[in-house]
Parts: C-alpha cells; structure tokens; sequence
C-alpha cells in the first residue's frame, strides 16, 4: 500500500525528536559510549529504593533494582523493550496478522491515546471518516477538534452494517464533491456503546468494502478479551492481507485502568507517524507501568494469563446476569435491549420515548439514578434520541435493583411529562 497520501498536513508537518532519535543507539550501546544528549535525571536521586507487589492470591513480584531504576526514568517512545517484545509476541499468538512482517507495534498512554494520535495523524478538517452509529462518545470529541465530515453507518445486533456501508461509500464516491473517506472506525467486540459482537462473516464483508475503497481500518477492541463464550472473536488484524488496519488494543479492562498502558499494531510506515507524535507529546507511555505490566505477564506465563482472562470473564458475566435480572424485573415494557456476549455495556431503548436526554441529564440525579443518554454516542446529538448506556461492571446487584427501579420511575414520569406537552 501507499501510504503517502493519507497522512495529515499536521502530521506530515510534525518533525521527529532529536533527542528521542538519538536514543536508539542504546539498543546495543559501546561499552565505551559516554551518554550526554538528554535531560535525564541521576537515578541515583530517586527516593525509591525497592518495590514488592502482592497479587491477589498472595504471591509476590519484587522488581529488582535495575527494573525499578529503569521503570522510574525516561524511556525508548515505542515501549519498555521487554514489554513491546512480550506483546508481539502475544500478537502473533492471538491474531497471527499476515502482514506481519511489515508490522510494528508501540505502547501508548492507554488506548485512547492511540486512537487518538491515529485520527490526527489521517485526518485533515473536512476529511470524511466512516464510523459506526452509535459511536464510542470520547471519539465523537476527538473527532470534533478534527473537523472532519462524517459518513455515519448503522448498525444491528451484529454491530456496522456491510450493506449500509457498502451503499453510504457508493454514494460518497459517486457525489464527487464530499471527497473519499480515508479511516473507517469501529469497535468491533463487546462494542461500546450498544454491547455488540460483529460476526465473522461480517468482518470479511466490511474488510472486503475496506479493500475496495482503500480505507483504513481503525480496529478499537479493548474488551477483545472481555468474551463470555470461552473463546476469543478473529480481528480484523488477523484478516489484514493489504496492511490496512491499525488495531488498539488496552490493559485497561484486563488488569488495571490507572496504570494507563495500551498498545498499537499496524503496518510500520503508520506506526512511524504515532510514534514521532508520542516523541513530541509525553516521550513515552508511563515506564512503570510498563515494567509492572511486564513482571506480572512473566510472573503468570501463558497459562496464568489466561486463567485470569477466564476468571475476570466469569466475574462480568455473572454482573451482566445481575443486571438483566434487574431490568427484567422493573424495565419489562418500558424498555428493550440486546443481551451482550461480552463487556460491561448494556444499551436500553425507551420504548415511549423519542428523546431520554433531559431526563437523563436534568431529573435523573434526583431519582439517584445516572446513565449515559443515547444522543451523546450520536454524530447529531442535536436529534431525539430514545437510547440510554448502562454500565453493570461495578454497580451491586441491589444497586442495579434500585437503580432499575429508579429508572422505571423516571421514564413513567418523562411518559406523562411529554404527553402533557404533546
């Protein structure tokens, strides 16, 4: 592929970091080499002298004083060697991309901030971009610094629609003026909002309409792990034959959200551009974070990983049976809704509504009930919109209990406040 064309004037402006350059010759370093290009701090000024973790379960991580040295000082931008080595690794594992050969990978500060750096680095203002609606919120505000035009998808309870993708490209083309998108973004598993896992007969159909139209596939999966089926879905990644899919992939959902790691695959040529970002923006992703990520992998191995996606994944979907029970119970007839396979993401439609927003943003606190309204997910939040997002992750099954009555109130009441205003 030719990727020359689809970088952004910001992007393609940006100048890589001299300094941060400079420090790939600490790869294999002369024992000789005298080091003084960048401000690092002395370590030896550190106040930390040691650092012991306890894993649920009792067992403890120790970093020894060199991982620790190393974890609390500036770092390589693409991620702690160590740790980008363990995550190829876990890549070709998982997905076995067939570009991979082409590929690289870098860690970010969480999953965002690669999907994020992704979108300015393609998109000039009034670039089309294809996304799936309802879309992940704090994308729509990404996007909307961006300026971009959007070319909106719908969807069913297998997520983006490949027809209605199909026919909204044909379209854009055959206008000529509105110009051709570049990046198309999705969520394909456990999707947030709606809860919905894109089938694998429908992956090929959108990556086949990618192909087509030479677009970009942003692949945001976070909750790729987070499948109540035992098994994890194929990627996007997995069917890449062209190098035509950046994958965002967090440790967010799995292991810890504070620590802020997350990690991009893709093809190299794309990567440089979130790479030179990174240089310019925070360096790297925190070095720390990065080192006890990296322990707590080696200390499980494969197996141990695994154990622990299976536990978490027990865990969520006991909360999602909690929280169905609860909306059986109090929401039956005021609202409809897909049961998920994975995630912690339930999408309620108001069946008497043609709008929740000001009675979610507006009432709701005083019934001691708070959810995300639908429009907020939506390209037009201007429009009535009868969704609302739930969350069951955290919430106890007496909480979800009450909330769920709660709830059912207030929409009884916005039923009766809006026929009166008819």
């Amino acid at each position: 592929m030719d990727y020359s064309k689809l970088f952004s004037k910001t992007s393609s402006r940006r100048k890589p970091s001299c300094i941060s350059e400079l420090r790939n010759v600490l790869k294999e370093p002369s024992p000789s080499l005298v080091w003084l290009a960048s401000g690092m701090p002395n370590p030896e000024k550190f106040p930390f002298q040691s650092l012991t973790v306890t894993l649920k379960g009792g067992k403890e991580v120790t970093l020894s004083s060199e991982a620790l040295s190393t974890g609390l000082q500036y770092g390589p931008t693409p991620g702690y060697p160590p740790l980008v080595e363990q995550l190829k690794r876990m890549v070709q594992q998982w997905h076995a991309p067939p570009c991979w050969a082409r590929s690289d990978l870098v860690v970010t500060v969480g999953n965002q901030d690669g999907v994020s750096k992704a979108l300015e680095m393609l998109l000039d203002p009034g670039d089309f971009v294809v996304v799936q609606e309802p879309c992940y919120s704090d994308v729509l505000c990404m996007l909307s610094a961006l300026s971009p035009q959007y070319l909106a998808v719908g969807g069913d309870e297998q997520g983006m629609r490949a027809d209605l993708l199909q026919s909204a490209l044909k379209q854009a083309v055959k206008s000529g003026s509105r110009g051709v998108p570049k990046a198309m973004y999705l969520v394909p598993n456990s999707c947030n909002p709606t809860g919905t896992n894109m089938g694998e007969k429908r992956r090929q159909e959108i990556y086949a309409i990618a192909r087509e139209y030479n677009l970009i596939i942003l692949e945001d999966d976070p909750y790729y792990f987070l499948q109540f089926s035992g098994k994890q879905p194929s990627s996007f990644l997995s069917l890449d034959v062209d190098g035509r899919v950046l994958r965002f992939d967090s440790f967010s959902k799995i292991i810890s959200a504070g620590l802020r790691i997350g990690y991009v695959t893709g093809p190299s040529a794309l990567l440089q551009g979130i790479k030179v970002h990174l240089q310019s923006s925070c360096i790297c992703a925190p070095v720390l974070s990065q080192v006890l990520i990296h322990e707590l992998l080696t200390t499980w191995g494969d197996e141990g990983f695994k154990k622990h996606i299976s536990d978490i994944c027990q865990f969520y979907e006991r909360k999602r049976d909690e929280m169905l029970h609860a909306l059986q119970t109090h929401l039956t007839g005021l609202c409809e809704w897909v049961v998920p396979d994975g995630g912690i993401f339930i999408w309620l439609k108001a069946l008497q509504l043609n709008d929740t927003t000001s009675m979610l943003l507006e009432r709701a606190a005083k019934r001691d009930i708070v959810l995300v309204p639908g429009n907020e997910f939506m390209v037009d939040s201007s429009k009535p919109c009868p969704y609302m997002r739930a969350v069951y992750s955290c919430a106890t099954p007496d909480q979800m209990m009450r909330g769920m009555e709660n709830l059912a109130k207030l929409i009884q009441e916005e039923i009766e406040l809006q026929s009166t205003q008819a």
